[in-house]
């Protein structure tokens, strides 16, 4: 199972993020635990200096603005680049 979590304040770009996170796992039938992290101090921990931010299995993957569907799915399939 995947952690992943969407970093923002909760705007709509952030909702969108995680809707479209959830829907590349379950066309994927990948197994993920979304978790949706507002509070700031968090956010900033991360390195995101702009919202959303995504995160998975604990490794910044993107931050500031809606990624393409495609980079979610491999994200999601192949794991977070090192």
């Amino acid at each position: 199972m995947k952690d992943v979590k969407v970093l923002g304040p909760g705007c709509a770009r952030c909702k969108t993020l995680a809707e479209m996170v959830q829907q590349s796992a379950d066309q994927a039938g990948i197994a993920i635990k979304l978790e949706k992290i507002d509070d700031m101090a968090t956010i900033v921990g991360y390195g995101v200096m702009s919202t959303p931010g995504l995160v998975i299995d604990g490794k910044l993957v993107h931050a500031g603005g809606l990624p393409d569907a495609k980079k979610i799915a491999g994200w999601l399939q192949d794991g977070p680049a090192t």
